[in-house]
């Protein structure tokens, strides 16, 4: 298959899903609904459903969505192809989603899938899927299963493959990244497998004596950070009840591992963190984010708050604003409460915190968030930063868009043409509260990748 144009030209629509929040849900069923009348004048159109929503609904979506051909669920990525072309032949709907899958199971991870990548200069690597918290808020848990591991070597070598592409920075992703290799370490400890062990958890961890379970975070941050090409590693996103002092020091010590840290905070209050089942309270919390501060320079902090969790009192809610005000933020991703179906909290109804208090609540935040944001950015204000090119401004395309090493979009003109990719020095010439302006200095390394030329088979 090629990719289409557009709807008219498709073959096969698929719409691949998230169930973190409730919008997820509206705007699957309301594009199902516009699809059924595209598929009622092609019959023979397939349409597609994955992700998180087919893991949690399944059936569900052919009793609202009928006309839908095929639904597989967070376990089976790696089989689209064969249940579309099961589908394709035999005429009938084909729905397959999976439990669980088996820690041992290779198919289960995008190695085994081609990629194509959106960037060619970025690359996202997923280190781990599924979770094994128990926040009361989230249904992850229950649609991507417990924390399953990548074997250590397999992405060294895949951030090796990114960098030989000229790819110059890697995010490294997972629904908890601070607690990679936990299962890994534990599972070697109880069954060693000799030479295997270095590459399921690394070099560092096979040579040491104690060999103790761990997590192993700390040193793929390393390892990865060391790749030849690689200029900069981030990573999304940490849990604070993991975070700790060998992740902060390797984020200091790897020169290409960004200064930019996002430790979701989701509520300033011990009461409602207790009730959230989140591990610590917001004494902890802000004390990791001083013990980062003070060893990484310069370094950027951003998170998650949640407003209106079930229970939350005015009181609970002044106290995630004193939180929210003592660490000052550069950026921060706030959400009003959304009941997700399955976690403990849906069922808490009769603690739900009304909707217009709710949005009084979350404007307030917002502001808090956003003076702190302006702050920092206005510290800023003279300095020189290096960023790399994302392409032209939305608003305006006579200017460039950057993006430096704390995470901040950076716009100026653009006196000369730069490729995407381009790494640049700005000074940095004004600050608001979402980002930066600034001028060119000077190029300081033109982009690495090759151009992709797209080819259709004749």
């Amino acid at each position: 298959m090629v990719a289409a144009t557009d709807l008219d030209d498709a073959d096969v629509v698929v719409l691949n899903t998230c169930c973190i929040r409730e919008n997820a849900d509206n705007r699957l069923y309301g594009t199902l609904g516009h699809l059924k009348s595209v598929k009622d004048a092609r019959p023979d159109l397939q349409i597609v459903v994955g992700g998180c929503l087919a893991q949690k609904d399944r059936e569900l979506i052919q009793t609202r969505a009928g006309h839908v051909d095929v639904v597989f669920g967070t376990h089976n990525v790696h089989r689209a192809g064969d249940l579309i072309r099961a589908s394709s032949l035999t005429g009938d709907p084909v729905i397959e989603v999976l439990d669980a899958i088996a820690a041992e199971d290779a198919d289960v991870f995008p190695s085994a899938l081609p990629a194509r990548r959106a960037s060619d200069y970025a690359g996202w690597v997923t280190i781990q899927i599924g979770c094994d918290n128990s926040c009361a808020f989230c249904v992850v848990p229950s649609v991507r299963g417990p924390e399953i591991s990548r074997p250590f070597t397999d992405l060294l070598s895949e951030v090796h493959q990114l960098a030989a592409a000229g790819v110059t920075e890697v995010t490294l992703l997972g629904q908890n990244v601070n607690s990679y290799g936990r299962d890994l370490t534990t599972r070697i400890r109880r069954e060693p497998s000799g030479p295997l062990d270095a590459e399921q958890a690394g070099e560092r961890w096979a040579r040491d004596h104690a060999r103790r379970p761990r997590t192993l975070f700390a040193d793929l941050l390393r390892d990865v950070g060391a790749v030849p090409g690689i200029r900069r590693v981030r990573y999304t996103s940490p849990h604070p009840k993991d975070f700790r002092v060998d992740t902060v020091s390797a984020m200091a010590e790897t020169g290409a591992v960004c200064e930019h840290l996002h430790l979701p905070l989701q509520s300033g209050s011990d009461a409602v963190l207790a009730a959230m089942h989140r591990g610590y309270t917001a004494s902890r919390y802000l004390e990791r984010v001083s013990e980062a501060r003070q060893v990484i320079a310069d370094l950027a902090v951003s998170t998650d708050v949640i407003v209106g969790f079930p229970g939350e009192t005015d009181r609970d809610f002044e106290d995630t604003l004193e939180v929210v005000a003592e660490v000052g933020y550069d950026s921060a991703f706030t959400f009003i409460y959304s009941p997700r179906p399955g976690t403990e909290a849906a069922e808490a109804v009769d603690l739900f915190v009304d909707a217009g208090v709710c949005r009084e609540r979350y404007d307030r935040l917002r502001l808090v968030v956003e003076r702190s944001a302006r702050q920092r950015h206005a510290a800023r204000v003279g300095r020189i930063e290096e960023v790399v090119i994302e392409g032209p401004s939305k608003k305006d395309a006579a200017e460039l868009t950057g993006r430096t090493r704390q995470n901040k979009l950076v716009h100026f003109p653009a006196p000369q043409p730069l490729k995407v990719g381009t790494y640049a020095t700005v000074e940095i010439t004004a600050a608001a509260a979402h980002h930066l302006r600034g001028e060119l200095v000077d190029v300081t390394a033109p982009p690495s990748h090759r151009t992709r030329i797209p080819v259709v088979a004749q």
